[in-house]
């Protein structure tokens, strides 16, 4: 499985909301032990698991550029066009339509307003592939959306990230390791954000 884990690169958005993703992908990295190497746009990692593999990617295109890194990863690295049903990689991203520390995991979707989102289903040609969404609440009142999502988590938010990022690689894991259907009765419960 990969995870293609989105956000921008660059210190100057480390600790925007819009790089959750990128937040995900190192935990990943640390709870399997393994560091990114850099190549051809992304940064990625792979670990063998039992039989399996989980590949983390983290696109270094900025956000609105995201497909072309998704699309040439794929092309270089599975079988992704000879089987259009792309059932081996899953997206991760932020979601300003979801409560903060929401989990809401989908096979397939529109783009929701996403701009990496709709950068992939324009590269790939379809939107027929899974995505874990986190929720990053709703705008503050007198921000736009993009400035919103491109603003510093605030202080009470940052308290609580740890946990949220945790829960969304158990997330993973449980894709990984018990298929999407599982994870998605587990982890899309309104419940599992208190």
């Amino acid at each position: 499985m990969v995870c293609f884990a989105l956000g921008n690169p660059g210190k100057k958005y480390a600790l925007t909301r819009h790089n959750i993703g990128f937040m995900v992908a190192d935990a990943l990295a640390n709870q399997l032990g393994k560091k990114f190497k850099t190549d051809s746009g992304c940064q990625w990692l792979t670990k063998e698991i039992g039989e399996k593999e989980m590949v983390v990617v983290k696109p270094l295109l900025y956000m609105n550029n995201s497909g072309i890194v998704v699309k040439e990863f794929l092309r270089q690295t599975t079988d992704y066009f000879e089987h259009p049903a792309v059932r081996q990689f899953i997206v991760v991203c932020d979601d300003f339509a979801l409560p903060f520390g929401r989990i809401r995991i989908r096979e397939r979707g529109g783009d929701g307003g996403h701009q990496g989102l709709a950068s992939i289903i324009h590269h790939l040609a379809t939107n027929h592939f899974p995505r874990l969404r986190i929720g990053i609440g709703n705008p503050l009142p007198g921000l736009t959306p993009s400035d919103y999502v491109l603003a510093n988590f605030t202080k009470e938010e940052l308290i609580l990230l740890p946990e949220i990022i945790e829960r969304a690689c158990a997330a993973l894991f449980c894709i990984f390791e018990q298929g999407i259907k599982k994870a998605m009765t587990l982890y899309n419960s309104p419940s599992q954000a208190d």
